[in-house]
């Protein structure tokens, strides 16, 4: 993150705290979280970070690198604007919800985390600003309060009904781990990435938007199926049961991937334990032929940008990543050729479709293999 002089430009007066969150990209197990499922995300190196200075009164003004106009709000008198403002107010309005001791803040942020990519740019930006907070008014704050914090400004106050497993992830994850999350436990154990492991994200520049009725549209499928197996969530459906045969279309698919992709999620997470890439990589494939058929939740140029990826001798699987109608996907392959991967898929794809991706994983910025037309 390349520190820059806006917070004393804006506000006249210098920061007083800083603080940041990584995006994370999730390697399987999407459509599991809200089921209360598995899942195993990792960090990105993409990261929000949050410059912040106390105020003596209850206002709170924001301003951001990407969208710089300063906006203001009384904490106690949080209102839903539709805005990128709303997951501020979100976390004060969660913060005072839980009896958390604040006064008025000047905040300036700055992300490098891609926005409707499906790599967790709401969460980045939620648990930087209490990781933040945190630090600006001592509160007794740890990870997992921290993620809970976040999940509850999102789903309460954004009105975005999504799992808890970005935020988790943003909260708890390192650099060269990954995350398996039990997301109904939030059992979460750390998984170190194989040294031989290369992973490609690439961002196929259709932003997904989880706030729009497609997503809710799945989560409410999910739970009218969850209701008419009479079980508390999908979670607890068993893959043999008869039953999903006679629910009526599309509730069995949406099953069928909730189910199967839970079990996609612990074989995974044992496949990267022993670091068994190939393994890893089948896993990959079926989940996004899952999610394309099951789920359908991917788009045309989605499945172009997989079946790109696939179609390389060097790739072990690729999928579509987060929650679909657009974003990134994810691919895997070995380290040293993760980097050729990246640059011929990208540019592939632009020259398929005239879209222009980003290459999310790995930079290429020092790269003499980037392609033409291709952001990194």
């Amino acid at each position: 993150m390349i520190e820059r002089d806006e917070f004393m430009a804006l506000y006249g007066r210098p920061r007083q705290v800083v603080a940041s969150a990584p995006g994370r990209v999730n390697l399987i197990g999407d459509h599991t979280d809200y089921n209360g499922g598995f899942v195993l995300p990792t960090v990105l190196p993409q990261r929000t970070q949050v410059q912040l200075a106390r105020r003596d009164d209850r206002r709170v003004r924001a301003a951001s690198a990407q969208r710089p106009d300063v906006l203001d709000y009384e904490l106690g008198a949080e209102a839903r604007t539709g805005s990128w403002l709303d997951y501020v107010q979100g976390i004060t309005a969660a913060l005072l919800a839980d009896q958390r001791s604040i006064t008025g803040f000047d905040l300036h942020i700055d992300s490098t985390v891609p926005v409707g990519g499906g790599l967790s740019s709401s969460a980045a930006l939620e648990v930087a600003l209490l990781r933040g907070l945190r630090d600006l008014f001592s509160l007794a704050l740890d990870d997992d309060v921290v993620a809970a914090l976040a999940h509850r400004a999102e789903v309460e106050f954004v009105g975005v009904p999504v799992g808890i497993m970005d935020q988790i992830a943003c909260s708890r994850g390192h650099p060269g781990l990954a995350l398996f999350i039990d997301t109904r436990t939030r059992v979460v154990e750390p998984i170190p990435l194989p040294p031989d492991l290369g992973l490609v994200v690439i961002d196929s520049g259709l932003p997904h938007d989880l706030a729009s009725n497609n997503y809710r549209v799945r989560r409410g499928e999910c739970e009218q199926a969850a209701a008419a197996l009479g079980v508390r969530q999908l979670r607890d459906v068993a893959g043999d049961d008869p039953r999903i045969a006679a629910l009526p279309d599309p509730l069995p698919r949406r099953v069928r991937h909730v189910v199967g992709e839970n079990q996609r999620v612990l074989d995974a997470a044992r496949a990267l334990a022993a670091g068994d890439l190939a393994r890893l990589g089948r896993l990959f494939d079926e989940s996004h032929r899952s999610m394309r058929d099951d789920f359908e939740v991917s788009l045309p140029e989605i499945d172009l940008l997989v079946a790109l990826a696939q179609a390389d001798e060097a790739v072990f699987g690729a999928r579509l990543t987060g929650g679909g109608f657009g974003g990134a996907v994810v691919a895997i392959t070995e380290s040293a050729g993760a980097a050729r991967v990246a640059g011929d898929v990208a540019a592939a794809y632009h020259a398929k479709t005239s879209r222009r991706p980003m290459i999310v994983l790995p930079s290429l910025r020092a790269s003499a293999t980037r392609p033409k037309d291709v952001e990194s």
